[in-house]
């Protein structure tokens, strides 16, 4: 139990890291990739209203007729431009002035088309990558979808339609891409080290943080061991005196009482004690290999008889010849537990099934019998100690709800896993999957 609270918390610890660190680089990654989107749309617009072309103002270098003119800003030369604005620039504008490179930094090119299929011009001149005939093709493909703007391989491109056709204008976002790529995966990898650092850290300290659970886990199971073998002891005068009653005074009701409820307080006793038992990580059992479908076919014959007698149906099929490697008295017990449980809360009349066979290397114990009012919340604590779904026959079935308890701890003492299930509304499955 310890082992698995452990591997829970580092479980737990490493999902809860994993997620965060992912949402992280994932909000990280769509703010930097909007970003490229936004500065790639605010480029285009530029060029879509010059015509393809850098305004003056941005000293682009096909209007620019020196070096020193690309440095300067003229006032003179803002007045002429067509996207002068009176009181100052465009808001796009006004964001590049801050940026006198943007010209030389940007590879575009685009095509004018006066519908689909005729081609009025191509300007290629700012990029080295494509040519003519791909920059058409591009033009093309783009023209014969319906988006007015978008991405086509590493290229931003948008649609500006005007009284000479429409103008399809290409970005190259490839570097800022390729660089956006490089930031995720180096973020990734960054955050593939921290989890494994956080992992080194979390086997070292997880033993430390589960210690005190351990230490009160061992004392609860030490203390339901000397505590039960203390009982025995009281309990074994209380039924002999019992005995000596009835020797002296005859039987009645009391003396059977006492003898009763003695028994059910030693049975009680009993179980919990093998159920400490079992949960120890270090158990001395005897693991041997046992003729596992002649232990299930004992168990099935004690109880045909007394499931005849309370007037239910017991139905059974069992794979002859199966072999397993494990505890014999233990799975015998797992056997008898999920009979007398079935038995027990099956309706009236009901039927009860048994099912052993083997699958690969699996062997597969099933045990199906007719419930009423049985919800999902009942399967969820089916294996819970001292859980019964049916109060209002507690009184009746004389179960204490810890028979499952111990079943799952046998069955998860052989390397194996149980669970419960609802085959329809009106009949429950319990299955134990276990090692050959």
């Amino acid at each position: 139990m310890i082992k698995k609270l452990r591997i829970k918390l580092i479980a737990a610890a490493m999902l809860s890291l994993l997620i965060v660190l992912s949402v992280i680089i994932g909000i990280a990654g769509i703010i930097n990739y909007n970003n490229i989107i936004k500065e790639a749309d605010d480029i285009l617009e530029i060029l879509a209203e010059n015509d393809g072309r850098f305004p003056k103002f941005f000293g682009a270098p096909e209007e620019a007729e020196s070096i020193a003119d690309r440095d300067v800003v003229k006032p003179d030369i803002v007045e002429e431009s067509e996207d002068f604005v009176p009181g100052g620039f465009k808001d796009e504008q006004r964001r590049f002035m801050n940026s006198p490179e943007l010209p030389y930094e940007s590879r575009y090119f685009w095509v004018l088309m006066k519908d689909a299929d005729t081609v009025v011009s191509v300007d290629t001149g700012r990029i080295a990558a494509i040519e003519s005939d791909t920059a058409v093709e591009y033009a093309r493909s783009v023209m014969s979808g319906k988006s007015l703007k978008g991405f086509l391989n590493d290229y931003r491109y948008r649609v500006h339609t005007s009284d000479d056709g429409s103008r399809v204008i290409f970005l190259d976002c490839g570097r800022r891409l390729s660089a956006l790529k490089s930031m995720m995966l180096t973020s990734a990898l960054v955050a593939l080290a921290g989890l494994l650092a956080v992992l080194g850290l979390m086997l070292l300290l997880s033993k430390r943080i589960v210690k005190p659970v351990a230490e009160s886990y061992e004392k609860q199971k030490r203390f339901i061991t000397d505590a039960g073998h203390e009982i025995k002891t009281p309990l074994a005068i209380i039924e002999a005196d019992a005995e000596v009653l009835e020797m002296d005074f005859g039987e009645n009701e009391w003396t059977d009482d006492i003898k009763h409820q003695t028994q059910r307080l030693a049975d009680l006793t009993k179980d919990l004690i093998y159920l400490s038992r079992m949960e120890e990580e270090q158990r001395s059992v005897q693991m041997i290999d046992f003729p596992v479908s002649d232990v299930v076919s004992e168990s099935v014959q004690s109880f045909q008889a007394l499931a005849k007698t309370k007037g239910k149906s017991f139905k059974y099929n069992i794979q002859p010849g199966i072999t397993m490697y494990g505890d014999e008295k233990a799975i015998s017990q797992l056997t008898n537990i999920l009979l007398d449980n079935a038995l027990k809360y099956s309706t009236e009349n009901g039927t009860i099934l048994l099912d052993l066979k083997k699958q690969g290397r699996s062997i597969r114990l099933a045990v199906e019998n007719s419930v009423e009012n049985m919800s999902k919340e009942n399967i969820e604590h089916m294996f819970d100690r001292f859980y019964r779904a049916d109060n209002s026959r507690n009184s009746q079935t004389g179960g204490y709800g810890i028979g499952l308890s111990i079943a799952k701890a046998v069955v998860e003492a052989h390397k194996g896993k149980i669970s419960a299930s609802l085959k329809d509304e009106n009949t429950i499955s319990i299955t134990a999957s276990m090692q050959g």
